[in-house]
């Protein structure tokens, strides 16, 4: 079984800094983890690997720092991984980043499973799992909680919903986005951070993925942020001494006011 995990690494939520230029999150010597939600797909797909063989592969885009969350992938379980980095990736939405994803997914080729955790702490946007599926053209589910069975190409899965959880039966290949209740994630062991260390790092640029400049980064995403800013604190509280049937009327012609 071919299995793929996107990760991505992203900025301690504590040390985040904004390029006042572009807009974009500055990433170089800033401190880096790989995304907390990530972890649990690296997890997932690890266990999918114990139970049916095959290898996982760990595919990142990033600048050539990011190895570093490549590597600690591979102490949690990780056979082999992908370093997706050229600066025309800069910049990139989540349309031209799942592009890019989904492009070197081609390029390995024959994959069967492509894990990603549930969104990305630095962005929110949940979008690129979906994306990539989509530039694929293979099935794609959100919210997964727990593979209950795989049998070939068959495949049974629970969706966390609100009010409980669907399971769904589909095919792969298959891209899924898993929640975090759907494993306890390991501790590297011994023996991972020693192959962390030595594994081969393949690093694939625009050109080894076939794309055009028009296609990625800054150059291939319809959305770009316009400003980033931080809200000013405003208390413009009101405070009246008054009995309940005053204060009613109060209320009610203070909602009037604000919904004219």
């Amino acid at each position: 079984m071919n299995i793929v995990v996107c990760i991505k690494q992203v900025p301690d939520t504590t040390e985040i800094k904004i390029d006042p230029i572009n807009n974009t999150l500055m990433r170089e010597g800033v401190e880096s983890i790989i995304n907390p939600f990530d972890v649990y797909a690296i997890e997932e797909a690890v266990r999918m690997r114990e139970k049916h063989g095959g290898i996982v592969t760990a595919i990142t885009m990033g600048p050539p720092q990011a190895e570093i969350a490549l590597r600690e992938s591979v102490s949690l379980g990780v056979d082999q991984i992908i370093l997706l980095s050229d600066r025309k990736f800069a910049g990139a939405d989540t349309l031209a980043t799942s592009l890019t994803l989904a492009s070197a997914i081609t390029k390995l080729g024959n994959v069967d499973l492509i894990f990603f955790g549930q969104q990305a702490i630095d962005g929110d946007t949940a979008q690129v799992g979906p994306g990539v599926a989509a530039h694929l053209n293979i099935n794609q589910i959100c919210f997964v909680s727990k593979i209950v069975s795989l049998d070939n190409k068959h495949i049974v899965l629970e969706r966390l919903m609100e009010d409980g959880y669907d399971t769904i039966e589909t095919e792969t290949p298959l891209a899924l986005s898993v929640v975090k209740e759907i494993n306890s994630p390991r501790l590297p062991s011994l023996r991972g951070k020693m192959n962390a260390k030595k594994v081969e790092l393949k690093i694939w640029t625009a050109n080894d993925l076939h794309l055009s400049d028009d296609q990625i980064g800054l150059n291939g995403s319809p959305t770009q942020v316009v400003e980033i800013f931080t809200p000013q604190l405003q208390k413009n509280g009101e405070k009246y001494d008054v009995e309940a049937d005053q204060a009613v009327e109060i209320i009610y012609r203070k909602l009037k006011e604000i919904m004219k």
